[in-house]
């Protein structure tokens, strides 16, 4: 049966249309009418890879901080020590986007922290700093982005710096979903990007930094979401990829070019009403 669904999953997704794809997929079968999102592209898979809502899933398009996603993983892989420290410094600024941190030039942190500010807080400097302190520093990181979405078979996705904030960070909806199934098997990433908040020391003779999650769907009780990762840069739109339990059945959902600062999360509601009134 697994194989079945698999296969099914593989045909739906070989599927080069741009039209929004409804598929029956376990519970939410028949499903009827539309969840008329605003996100441009959004594609919704179960836990078996049955594809419940499809909509323009083969689009090529910057991806922002979801990147930070490929960046974890690509560390935790590597089996770089998570308890080292690694500090900030000027060759972690943003030049592209010239966006702020609170992790100033000297900040100190132990890996493990940084990877949890880069995922729920969406620290561009944190991430940054984590592909800089790989082995053979930044060129060799991106390039084993890269590699790690070749393996993945993201075949339409492209990785250029760790955090996300270069344009050419680009994917699909249909690739995300496979990089979302992948994080989702690493334990540190679901704590990190479920994490509601967290107090770090970067500063030796200064008191504690607050971070908050980027997701706020995470306050929300009605929402059992198990991974999430939310991304934003002009060119990109607003972001989210989430993998979350909806009437018991565990769903990936991923969000693309959402105009406006709450419309992905008004897309996740929008998704999950529509599937719950039409299964």
């Amino acid at each position: 049966m697994h194989f079945v669904k698999t296969m099914a999953l593989m045909s739906a997704l070989l599927l080069g249309s741009t039209a929004p794809i409804l598929i029956q997929a376990s519970q939410f079968t028949g499903l009827t009418g539309s969840p008329n999102l605003r996100s441009a592209s959004a594609l919704v898979i179960n836990a078996e890879g049955q594809v419940i809502y499809g909509k323009d899933i083969d689009t090529v398009r910057p991806i922002a901080s979801i990147t930070k996603l490929m960046t974890v993983m690509v560390i935790l892989d590597s089996g770089l020590d998570l308890n080292e420290k690694i500090s900030v410094t000027k060759d972690d600024r943003d030049l592209v986007q010239l966006t702020g941190s609170r992790l100033e030039y000297g900040a100190s942190l132990p890996r493990r922290e940084m990877i949890m500010l880069a995922i729920m807080s969406s620290e561009n400097r944190a991430a940054t700093a984590l592909g800089r302190n790989f082995p053979g520093g930044k060129t060799a990181f991106v390039a084993a982005m890269n590699e790690k979405a070749a393996e993945l078979g993201m075949t339409n996705s492209h990785f250029a710096d760790p955090a996300g904030l270069n344009v050419e960070n680009q994917s699909t909806a249909r690739d995300l979903v496979k990089m979302v199934t992948a994080a989702q098997t690493y334990a540190l990433i679901k704590k990190a990007s479920t994490t509601t908040h967290i107090e770090v020391h970067p500063y030796a003779k200064r008191g504690p930094l607050v971070y908050n999650n980027t997701n706020r769907l995470l306050k929300n009780k009605t929402w059992d979401i198990a991974l999430s990762k939310t991304g934003y840069i002009n060119e990109s739109g607003r972001c989210l990829v989430m993998q979350a339990n909806i009437e018991g059945e565990w769903v990936s959902i991923v969000l693309l070019n959402s105009f406006g600062k709450l419309t992905p999360f008004g897309d996740s509601n929008r998704l999950r009403q529509w599937m719950l009134a039409s299964s």
